[in-house]
């Protein structure tokens, strides 16, 4: 982005902060050099699958905010709207999880203590391992990498198929990943580690749905299928584990209330 031509004066009035970003990251003047831009992710569209309610489909699992799909804006957050989303929905989820206390005279908690079994053992796991080589942060840059030139703003089924293929082997590689910090206190290895747990999930839940999902829509760019498909993909894709090292890919009809799907065309076009 080349801003040479408001000279320095403008620059220090209204841009202060973002001259001394480009210095500090960069080591560009945006006085006397353009600087260099990249796409990045701001935000993940979609979520946790809930209802109105704020209720999961697992139930005593509520969900709110940036982490769920309620759907009011199509799986999409719109600007602004984020803060009213988690003030409605927040307060509806605390009602409801409260409600269902009161309502619940001897709740099972066989499933909790399943999860929590389940959690112990994988932390107890990580601790013992042997260093094999991966680290975290090799992983997560292959990650990182194999999402942005496969899953990025253009995608296609040859490009898509990649992505599924190396994540799924880094997910088979995570296995064997070795903290190098094994202290009980504040230790950031581990929170690194279980974050890149969760990012492959997530990285493989979403480059299985955009595979399958054959069309252009929003910002799901298919340079293969380039044009909406309707008839076959007005719907949420719902991306769930059971036991399986790919996640299985449902599909849940969108309602629509008063205003219809429309063209989301960039620029002066009709």
């Amino acid at each position: 982005m080349d801003m040479r031509h408001l000279g320095e004066t403008l620059i220090n009035e209204r841009l202060p902060f973002v001259r001394d970003l480009a210095r500090s990251y960069m080591g560009v003047d945006m006085v006397t050099e353009p600087v260099p831009v990249r796409p990045v992710i701001h935000y993940t569209m979609g979520g946790i699958d809930t209802d109105r309610h704020a209720k999961t489909p697992l139930s005593g699992l509520y969900a709110a905010g940036e982490c769920a799909c309620i759907s009011i804006n199509g799986s999409n957050r719109l600007g602004s709207n984020s803060l009213t989303e988690c003030l409605v929905f927040g307060r509806e989820a605390g009602k409801q999880a409260a409600a269902q206390t009161a309502l619940s005279s001897s709740a099972d908690t066989s499933l909790v203590k399943e999860s929590r079994n389940t959690s112990q053992a994988g932390l107890a796991d990580l601790f013992m391992r042997e260093n094999t080589g991966d680290s975290v942060a090799q992983l997560r840059r292959e990650m990182n990498d194999a999402m942005e030139s496969g899953a990025g703003i253009y995608r296609s089924a040859e490009s898509l198929n990649e992505t599924c293929t190396t994540i799924a082997r880094l997910r088979e590689r995570f296995n064997a990943v070795a903290l190098e910090d094994k202290s009980n206190v504040y230790n950031t290895d581990l929170i690194q580690a279980l974050e890149l747990k969760s990012m492959i999930e997530v990285a493989q839940a979403m480059a299985h749905s955009a595979l399958q999902r054959c069309e252009s829509r929003g910002s799901h760019q298919r340079l293969d299928f380039c044009e909406r498909d309707d008839e076959n993909y007005l719907k949420h894709t719902l991306a769930h584990y059971q036991g399986v090292n790919a996640p299985g890919i449902d599909y849940r009809d969108v309602v629509i209330s008063k205003s219809q799907p429309g063209q989301r065309i960039y620029g002066g076009g009709t």
